[in-house]
């Protein structure tokens, strides 16, 4: 997630406007066809802290619409003195929730995934408006959040640890998991909702309070969600700084990395941006959760069946207008088949309706910021310098709006700089291979390691590719896309994605403190090893 990256927002400069810049009668929060944001609670000027209570006394930050570049509304940031109130209430408030059974914790998530379920399409909405992915994406990075309550429901009746068997008579070892205390989440522009799911569900049944700094650039998804999660704790008569919210930018990124009291840091973010939070983290002796850069391949063998692996491509390259962590970037095709899928995949391209991303037609919307388009027609020149040949796209779209072309590049070496360099864009660069070993060896030669695929129907082979010579990343694909994880799988990647996991499987562990515990419940002092001391 390198150049734009998902969170290039979490602790870098923040792009806003003050709303001198955008008098209140342009908002679109103020024009009758935007008035579906009121069921949210959102108004032209939002506060944008919350710890129980709504406020905010830092600089007021005007979000936009990518689609059109026209202001939606207004957030007021946290000051730093917001920040140590918050977390003061935050650690108060998990006295309380930590002493709350895992199970009744877990039916306060449940509740809370309900609450979410009622306004899936509202809030799906103002995902498309505000970060500019399409309708269906946005609804279902919600459903994603949804779906990740169900599971911790589940997991809030079955963490713990086993009762291991003790070497010494009349003693018992076990293990006994306890929430770390307070875990603080910074989410990024391009999954402005599921990603805050992933940890906050799974961190509040752990018996967490949570803190989140979402991204600058989408403050009033921040909002909307907290202000839905803050209703279900109300409700439940528990105190709303077990989740709460802190709207800012770099200042308040850096508090949260130096804070001491942070018992753990789930970070989503670039790799650079990610390196400087795990070194404030690390030389307090933190804990950080880190999900990082992303430079995913799929490889298509020359057995491969083409009829899965065009619209694979194509969604793993072209879905979210590339801005996903999990975007397909490398595409290498056998030699043998390299032309046929460069023809059949620009033909797919061309396709690919361009619209306004809450048209429920519309397949491909815009990127999130005007500094993104720079950075593709960067890419894109650096490419063509570098010995690339554009086949597809390569230009800005006129119209309004941050849009650009889907981009096909072919013709460069595998490890051309710009190949190796993760652009938080859709371009998609096509490399030609001929033996399996090179091919696997150029998968792992870029610095991250989050996502990766074949397409194969070599059963030797699919086996070599998940063993300990093949893929060297966190997701391992066959026959399917780089991109739309499932939540029961354990998220995250190696090398510079960070090492981080969210999510399913046993990631819940990030989220708690492991204690050995050994119990001598006989009347003797049996020392382990056989030790003798008398």
């Amino acid at each position: 997630m390198l150049g734009l990256r998902r969170a290039a927002a979490a602790l870098l400069p923040l792009r806003a406007g003050a709303p001198a810049a955008a008098a209140m009668s342009t908002l679109l929060v103020s024009q009758p066809r935007y008035a579906w944001l009121r069921e949210l609670g959102l108004q032209e000027e939002n506060p944008g802290v919350y710890n129980g209570r709504w406020g905010g006394g830092g600089q007021v930050v005007t979000t936009y619409c990518p689609a059109n570049n026209q202001p939606i509304a207004s957030v007021r940031q946290a000051s730093l003195e917001d920040y140590e109130e918050t977390v003061k209430k935050a650690k108060e408030a998990w006295k309380v929730w930590a002493d709350i059974p895992a199970p009744k914790r877990g039916e306060i998530v449940r509740q809370i995934g309900d609450a979410l379920r009622q306004k899936i399409k509202v809030l799906g909405s103002l995902v498309s408006l505000e970060m500019g992915k399409i309708f269906v994406e946005g609804v279902g990075e919600v459903q994603e959040y949804v779906d990740v309550c169900d599971y911790a429901v589940g997991l809030s009746r079955m963490i713990g640890g086993p009762i291991l068997p003790s070497e010494r008579p009349g003693h018992a070892l076990i293990e006994q998991w306890n929430p770390v205390g307070l875990v603080g989440i910074i989410t990024a522009f391009n999954f402005p909702v599921a990603v805050y799911g992933w940890n906050s569900a799974i961190a509040m049944i752990c018996g967490n309070a949570c803190l989140w700094k979402g991204a600058p650039t989408t403050s009033l998804i921040s909002v909307a969600v907290t202000k839905i999660i803050a209703k279900v704790l109300e409700d439940n008569k528990v105190p709303g700084a077990i989740c709460s919210l802190v709207c800012g930018g770099a200042d308040i990124g850096t508090a949260m990395a130096r804070d001491e009291r942070m018992d753990l840091l789930s970070f989503t973010g670039s790799t650079k941006v990610g390196k400087q939070v795990a070194l404030m983290v690390q030389e307090r002796f933190g804990r950080s959760l880190l999900e990082l850069g992303g430079n995913n391949a799929i490889i298509v063998f020359e057995d491969a069946d083409l009829n899965l692996v065009i619209p694979s491509a194509l969604f793993a390259a072209v879905g979210t207008a590339g801005q996903r962590c999990t975007t397909a970037r490398r595409l290498f095709l056998h030699e043998s088949v390299h032309d046929e899928v460069v023809a059949k995949l620009a033909k797919a391209y061309a396709q690919v309706r361009i619209g306004d991303p809450w048209d429920s037609d519309t397949l491909y919307g815009p990127l999130h910021t005007k500094e993104a388009v720079k950075m593709f027609l960067d890419a894109v020149e650096q490419a063509k310098q570098q010995g690339g040949s554009v086949v597809y796209g390569g230009k800005v779209i006129d119209r309004p709006g941050n849009y650009v072309e889907p981009t096909i590049v072919t013709g460069l070496p595998h490890n051309a700089p710009i190949v190796h360099t993760e652009t938080f864009a859709p371009i998609l660069y096509v490399l030609k291979f001929k033996e399996e070993e090179e091919v696997f060896a150029w998968n792992n030669e870029v610095k991250q390691g989050l996502s990766s695929s074949i397409f194969t129907k070599d059963l030797g082979r699919i086996f070599r590719w998940l063993g300990p010579k093949g893929s060297d990343c966190g997701i391992v694909n066959v026959n399917i896309p780089t991109s739309g994880a499932e939540i029961g799988g354990a998220f995250g990647g190696e090398k510079h994605t960070g090492g981080g996991r969210e999510s399913g499987s046993d990631s819940w562990k990030l989220y708690m403190r492991r204690s050995t515990c050994t119990i001598n419940y006989s009347k003797d002092l049996p020392l382990a090893q056989g030790i003798k001391f008398q």
